[in-house]
């Protein structure tokens, strides 16, 4: 049996979300189909605001609803340093630990040359550019994750920046707290040695 038809347009409409397959999609489908009409028109609402609203900071690549984002237009942040993330939603996450109060970059992706995305499609030509205007900058945090990609992002930046003799650092990763060292993998104790620090 198939759906009427705008039931059939919305279950396709969420299955176009990452992570939603069909049951998931048909299931939202039919509680949406039986939200109240007001909540339906908010949520609706949202969905048209965020697209309207949204749009990138030309300076860091952050979101915001500003022409330039909180973060790049606060004389209070540490001028010296950039941390380039993957996502928006990276950056959030340093900014809600509180510990870190210099400047970001968002790549808005990592290359992936089996998916067809290299340095033309990720933010990565904007961070040179910015580096090449800005002397204040002395280090350049690599905050990308440890995936196969997110490695050779780092050690592609990590190229372009050298030649300008600003520091490039990485994120020490390795053993989690809780872990077993017995379970992890020889990546992750590799990177837990080289990350080592004194008591």
């Amino acid at each position: 049996m198939q759906y009427p038809l705008p039931i059939a347009h919305l279950i396709d409409a969420y299955m176009r979300l990452p992570g939603v397959g069909e049951k998931t999609a048909t299931r939202l489908a039919f509680y949406t189909m039986d939200m109240p009409e007001k909540d339906v028109e908010d949520f609706s609402k949202a969905l048209i605001q965020v697209k309207n609203d949204i749009h990138q900071c030309p300076i860091c690549g952050n979101i915001t609803e500003k022409e330039v984002c909180d973060i790049c237009s606060n004389p209070n942040r540490d001028q010296t340093t950039i941390m380039v993330v993957e996502q928006p939603k990276d950056l959030m996450a340093f900014e809600e630990m509180g510990e870190y109060d210099g400047l970001y970059h968002v790549l808005h992706g990592v290359l992936s040359p089996m998916d067809g995305i290299g340095p033309e499609k990720i933010n990565i030509k904007s961070l040179i550019t910015r580096l090449q205007k800005n002397d204040d900058v002395k280090e350049v945090i690599l905050a990308l994750n440890s995936t196969p990609e997110g490695e050779s992002t780092a050690m592609y930046i990590s190229k372009l920046i050298k030649p300008a003799e600003i520091k490039v650092t990485r994120l020490a990763a390795g053993l989690s707290v809780g872990s077993d060292i017995e379970y992890a993998n020889s990546i992750t104790l590799k990177r837990a040695v080289q990350g080592r620090t004194a008591l």
